[in-house]
């Protein structure tokens, strides 16, 4: 058995392998600047790999859907102790990953399948879903974004695939003093006793960016392609929307879907939700900064 501990958005998880001849921390490598020596006695969540691991019965669990990632399905099952089983497939259909949690996963275990980016892929998709999922309760959202930051605070851009997120930030790397990328996928945020910070994660898309880093959060801006450049504050339910469709939530668990829908709406009463109407050019990138900077 291998145990590793990390530190994660300031929460404490622990990954145990069962088994290391086919599973083991060179599936995670992105996760090694997160590694801590020992975690505390308050553990976000605990998640155990182990081939071993069955499906469970099919007449104690129910099937709620299969939903598209983008890369591949994931189907879900709510067992009849409120607890869930997933399976993940990749882009080819294959099953990456079988994963069981409790209700409020903090405790899950998984059983991998195939090559080695067959593992890694089911295994990083298993850690990011039970990690949403688990900060759901705790004030936490994992949300599709880029994430810049500057003089001290993280700006997140979020959109639709393909819009212009990682460009935007490109553009504020380049024309912007001062920036650097904190994560160009998924960062995390987190409301803390009354502060809401933006985090760097193990998890960044196609772009190799997994830092340690938090900052304040600076804006949250969503990117709209448009024949000139402007920038807009939307009302708050133009703001609640432009947001909630880049966490990842489930909509079929009311605690959980709950949690990311009063953690948005704290976001938004913060005033830092912004719509960035845009070319991909250096003018953009100064139109948003001379706004979402302001304080």
């Amino acid at each position: 058995m291998e145990i590793n501990n990390f530190r994660i958005a300031d929460f404490d998880i622990q990954i145990i392998f069962r088994e290391t001849d086919i599973n083991g921390m060179h599936l995670l490598s992105s996760f090694e600047p997160f590694r801590i020596k020992e975690v505390s006695e308050n553990i976000f969540f605990r998640l155990t790999v182990d081939d071993t691991l069955r499906p469970i019965p099919k007449e104690r669990r129910q099937r709620i859907r299969a939903f598209d990632t983008g890369n591949g399905d994931t189907i879900v099952d709510r067992v009849d102790d409120g607890s869930y089983q997933y399976i993940i497939k990749d882009i080819n259909g294959s099953d990456c990953c079988l994963l069981q949690s409790n209700k409020d996963f903090s405790d899950c275990r998984c059983a991998l399948n195939g090559n080695t980016n067959m593992r890694t892929f089911g295994l990083n998709n298993a850690l990011m879903l039970i990690f949403a999922f688990a900060g759901a309760l705790k004030q936490t959202l994992l949300i599709h974004a880029s994430l810049v930051r500057n003089n001290g605070y993280g700006y997140a851009f979020i959109a639709k695939s393909g819009t212009g997120k990682s460009t935007q930030v490109s553009m504020w790397l380049r024309y912007i003093p001062g920036s650097d990328l904190m994560n160009d996928d998924n960062p995390i945020v987190r409301i803390i006793d009354g502060e809401t910070w933006i985090y760097g994660s193990p998890w960044s898309g196609k772009t190799p960016c997994y830092r340690n880093v938090k900052a304040r959060l600076g804006a949250i801006t969503r990117i709209d392609r448009a024949i000139t450049n402007s920038i807009e504050k939307p009302n708050p339910i133009a703001a609640f929307a432009s947001l909630l469709p880049s966490c990842s939530s489930m909509k079929w668990d009311s605690d959980i879907y709950n949690g990311v829908c009063n953690t948005i709406t704290k976001i938004v009463e913060t005033g830092r939700i912004f719509t960035l109407h845009c070319l991909p050019n250096q003018e953009a990138a100064e139109v948003c900064y001379q706004t979402v900077t302001k304080r």
